[in-house]
């Protein structure tokens, strides 16, 4: 990725304000949308303090600069799962992209690889997940939820693996809704003719039920033993995204999942849970590069993104800063949006004398406290 780090936006702005950080996105977006839409999009579980945490927990750490290194280029190229990818920044699944600009996932598929990333794509959106693949320009993993009714997971399984995704990214910290209280409050429901696409059975999302009527369909039951079964499925490799603790790592890496997603679901499910980024280093040790650990919430900056490197992930996956930029300017927005933490990334690797991912380490950072 050619990253300007004198000029990490690349938008012309909107109302007169050039988009030169995510926050720039955050606060278009916000006028751009109807309020229980950004409610649903910006929202957490309770009193949203694990939300908050997300954000903050990046405040306590410092980095520790390193002087007199040729940063001349800064390589900012991995692989996750053996994708080739031009930056350690992924798109994050979240539903319902169609809530944002009509060309939803579809728009976002074009950002992502045109930017260097890789795209999950959630369960949940609201275009098929073979017209998504059509249109991407970069690798993509698919978001599973495992259902009551298995057959339905395992069509969706069958589906990701024939339109050429990549991984299968499990999420197991839902086996019920959090309460979301502002959407509680606001009675969310999608807008009429917006409904999950990868579901034609279900209701026109113009009812307040459609969340409920999902939620209800994902399987509670679902356990450690269960993996077998979804592995009997699919030659694709498995991600289990939202562990916390070094217990469940430990677990996962000894079944041989491929990769972890270290993740409290973006504090929209338990409200008072760990951050990810508190939950990371234990994560890292417990599976002992047995695979490969990735990390999202509360991401903002690029100097955030280092500081998850730093402490062990290869990767940090972005959602809500994605859906500001399509909202502002669909796909443009999006790219934009990874444009600038790509950038910022890269400054704050030369500024920190790391000229390579590989140079990142935990002697980078030091608690604030």
């Amino acid at each position: 990725m050619a990253a300007d780090k004198e000029n990490s936006g690349n938008s012309p702005g909107v109302g007169g304000r050039r988009m030169v950080a995510l926050d720039d996105y955050c606060t278009a977006a916000r006028c751009t949308v109807a309020s229980s839409v950004w409610d649903y999009i910006d929202g957490g579980s309770g009193d949203e303090t694990t939300l908050r945490e997300n954000l903050a927990g990046y405040r306590r750490y410092r980095l520790r600069p390193r002087v007199l290194v040729d940063v001349s280029r800064c390589d900012m190229r991995t692989t996750l799962l053996g994708s080739p990818v031009a930056l350690p920044i992924a798109v994050a699944p979240t539903g319902f992209h169609g809530l944002v600009t009509p060309e939803a996932e579809s728009a976002c598929a074009r950002a992502a690889g045109e930017a260097g990333a890789l795209m999950v794509v959630s369960t949940f959106a609201t275009r098929r997940l073979e017209d998504v693949a059509r249109v991407a320009r970069g690798p993509l993993w698919m978001q599973l939820y495992v259902f009551r009714d298995r057959t339905v997971s395992e069509d969706l399984v069958k589906r990701a693996e024939a339109a050429g995704y990549r991984a299968l990214v499990v999420t197991v910290d839902a086996p019920v809704r959090g309460r979301r209280v502002r959407d509680l409050r606001n009675a969310f429901a999608l807008p009429p003719g917006l409904a999950p696409a990868n579901f034609p059975d279900v209701a026109d999302g113009s009812s307040a039920e459609l969340a409920a009527q999902l939620a209800r369909r994902i399987d509670p039951a679902f356990t450690w033993d269960d993996l077998a079964w979804l592995r009997s499925l699919t030659r694709l490799p498995i991600v289990l995204k939202g562990v916390l603790t070094a217990e469940d790592a430990a677990l996962a890496a000894e079944l041989g999942v491929a990769a972890i997603v270290v993740s409290n679901h973006g504090g929209r499910q338990l409200d008072g849970s760990v951050t990810a980024l508190d939950a990371l280093p234990e994560v890292v040790l417990a599976v002992a590069g047995r695979c490969e650990v990735l990390i999202d919430g509360g991401i903002r900056r690029g100097s955030d993104v280092l500081i998850a490197l730093a402490l062990g992930a290869r990767a940090v996956l972005v959602g809500r800063p994605v859906l500001w930029g399509m909202a502002v300017s669909a796909a443009e927005g999006a790219r934009d949006v990874l444009s600038i933490l790509g950038a910022e990334l890269e400054t704050a690797m030369a500024l920190c004398g790391r000229k390579d991912l590989a140079s990142v380490d935990a002697s980078l950072v030091r608690s604030a406290s």
